[in-house]
């Protein structure tokens, strides 16, 4: 298999990831999907990956056949990080576990910050064919992701942000902008794993997913003014629920995201149930500036990705903290698209 590296954001450095399931994936998405094709639907059917995610992290026996402890040591997982509440004996709570994020993910000073929604690796592109980000019809298509029309319009021509959440990461996903939420639904779909081999297989498994999309005005009063956010959180293989848990006070007191309420950047939003996925980001043109050092990382030739192999260009992740700055907000433009009704 070939080997597949990111970036260390603090240190600059190449790190090669080991990839949870990986053979089992490249044969799911190469042999399986090729030669028995009506058995590899089945298997990214939303029955069964809840019954791979029972399996893996629900079953009685699970602590034993696992060992959580040293999973747990395996993984790097800080267990000092976590709240008082947080009993790390089984898989399950070891990634549906909470943190004390508000002292161990300090956010970024500036009200224009964007922050990043989740711990994971992360990518960044464009839809705009002028952009030197341009990666249209790589991870997704905007028709597929979006579904509605007028969003579809809105972010026709997107900045936009991949956030690759790996199955020992801190399962929570923040908000990355303050502002009014708009619009928020749910899409129905598939759940196709967030492996590197699975996304580049498939080519544009984001838009085919499962996923819930929250829309976020951020020109308003007390907002980020960066516009329009669009945050898609995208169910994966063994991600049966995504839990909509605002909270503007910790993890206190929870409630799902809908339209007219105020979403404060740096709360917790939601939480994936045990597994991996994905979060994506997309942004009206011109609206946000990148911090440089993920674009420069992304461009590095020295880094072995699989999405640089796959795709013909240097595409390699930056691992990044939840709540810490993936750019600024760059200008302020008329809200185009938010006409009467929306």
């Amino acid at each position: 298999m070939r080997r597949h590296q990111y970036v260390d954001r603090d240190t600059f450095t190449a790190r090669t990831e080991e990839l949870f399931m990986d053979r089992v994936i490249a044969f799911m998405y190469s042999r399986l999907r090729e030669d028995a094709g009506f058995l590899f639907r089945q298997l990214v059917t939303g029955r069964a990956s809840a019954l791979l995610a029972f399996l893996n992290y629900d079953l009685f026996l699970s602590r034993r056949i696992t060992g959580a402890a040293r999973f747990a040591r395996t993984c790097g997982i800080d267990a000092s990080e976590c709240t008082g509440e947080s009993r790390l004996n089984t898989p399950k709570k070891i990634f549906e576990r909470r943190i004390r994020y508000w002292e161990c993910r300090p956010m970024p000073d500036g009200d224009d910050a964007v922050l990043s929604p989740a711990d994971s690796r992360m990518l960044i592109g464009s839809l705009g064919n002028t952009s030197g980000l341009f990666l249209k019809g790589k991870f997704f298509v905007l028709e597929e992701l979006l579904v509605k029309e007028h969003w579809i319009e809105a972010f026709s021509h997107a900045d936009f942000a991949v956030f690759r959440l790996t199955p020992d990461r801190y399962h929570y996903n923040h908000v990355p902008a303050s502002g009014r939420v708009v619009d928020f639904y749910e899409i129905a779909g598939a759940y196709h794993s967030s492996n590197p081999e699975a996304v580049v297989a498939l080519v544009t498994p984001y838009s085919k997913n499962k996923r819930v999309v929250t829309v976020i005005d951020t020109d308003v009063p007390g907002g980020t003014h960066v516009g329009l956010v669009a945050m898609i959180e995208v169910a994966a293989l063994m991600i049966g629920k995504i839990y909509q848990r605002y909270s503007e006070e910790r993890y206190e007191n929870p409630r799902p995201a809908e339209p007219g309420m105020f979403l404060r950047k740096g709360c917790p939003k939601s939480l994936y149930a045990p597994g991996s996925s994905t979060d994506l980001l997309l942004f009206q043109p011109a609206r946000i500036t990148f911090d440089d050092e993920l674009i420069l990382n992304m461009r590095n030739p020295l880094v072995s990705s699989r999405f640089s192999h796959a795709f013909g260009e240097s595409l390699a992740e930056t691992d990044v903290k939840v709540r810490s700055s993936i750019g600024r907000a760059s200008c302020h433009r008329p809200r185009e698209f938010l006409g009467e009704g929306w």
